[in-house]
């Protein structure tokens, strides 16, 4: 995929992101990808874009956005005061799937956390992500914790 740059998000390319995160079962269901985007998007974005710990990374195949993540860095008390990556909202355009895309966006993910000084990165999927943890794993992730969420 040496055709595919990896660079910090603009404003102009919420939609695109939007577009990806509601095109599966779960995402069609939670986000709104309507014209014009709701404004809470943009909101969000300038949050993230505003947290120097927040690094809102899409990938682009000649000048289009086909993928995204977020890497969120981390910084706590446990090992000796470490950082840890966390990798959230990796998606990739349907149209780029299966060719090697989304191990690109994280091995990026994980070269930031590196360069970052995280000491481990981690990331979490909806149990229903069968393919996704499968894909996860095959990368060297591994299921060592069990996550829990109390929805608000």
């Amino acid at each position: 995929m040496n055709e595919v740059c990896f660079r910090e998000t603009s404003r102009e390319d919420v939609a695109a992101i939007v577009e990806m995160l509601a095109d599966d079962p779960l995402g069609e269901s939670r986000e709104a990808f309507e014209d014009p985007l709701p404004a809470s998007y943009y909101a969000a974005f300038e949050a993230i874009h505003a947290d120097s710990k927040q690094q809102l990374i899409v990938a682009t195949f000649d000048g289009v956005v086909v993928g995204v993540m977020q890497l969120t860095l981390i910084p706590y008390l446990t090992y000796r005061g470490g950082t840890r990556g966390l990798v959230e909202g990796v998606r990739v355009h349907r149209d780029f799937r299966g060719k090697g895309l989304g191990k690109a966006l994280l091995e990026e993910a994980v070269v930031r956390a590196r360069a970052a000084g995280c000491h481990v990165v981690q990331l979490t999927t909806d149990k229903e992500r069968t393919e996704a943890l499968a894909f996860y794993e095959k990368l060297g992730f591994v299921a060592s914790h069990e996550g829990m969420k109390l929805h608000l």
